[in-house]
């Protein structure tokens, strides 16, 4: 799976927006401008990197050899996943979904209400 793949999936998410950071060579997925998901190459393998709960991504990461720490981001609360290894899609949109609530909750009450999302 190339990680561009994905991006429609992160775009369903209400107020996600797409944009593409040429210093960091990755697209980048934010909902009120606070990143979601980040979506590139490591060592020429597609990745896409996640905001996690931190006991939840130990988990993962001892689960599956294809979840790593945070590439260039904070390893406590940032999983990075291979694409191209034994990763399910339904593993994978689950995770997009975890960090994007993760970070819409920690969004004002106010603008979670403009989002239409209930507090």
């Amino acid at each position: 799976m190339n990680s561009k793949d994905l991006i429609p999936y992160c775009l369903t998410k209400l107020g996600a927006v797409h944009d593409y950071k040429a210093e960091w060579e990755a697209d980048r997925v934010c909902v009120c401008d606070k990143m979601f998901a980040l979506l590139g190459e490591l060592n020429g393998r597609p990745i896409i990197s996640l905001k996690s709960d931190p006991d939840r991504a130990d988990i993962l990461r001892q689960a599956f050899p294809d979840i790593i720490p945070g590439y260039y981001l904070n390893k406590k609360l940032w999983n990075t996943l291979f694409l191209d290894g034994a990763l399910t899609l339904e593993m994978i949109e689950e995770s997009i979904d975890h960090s994007y609530l993760l970070v819409v909750q920690k969004l004002p009450k106010k603008t979670q209400k403009m989002l239409g999302i209930q507090p």
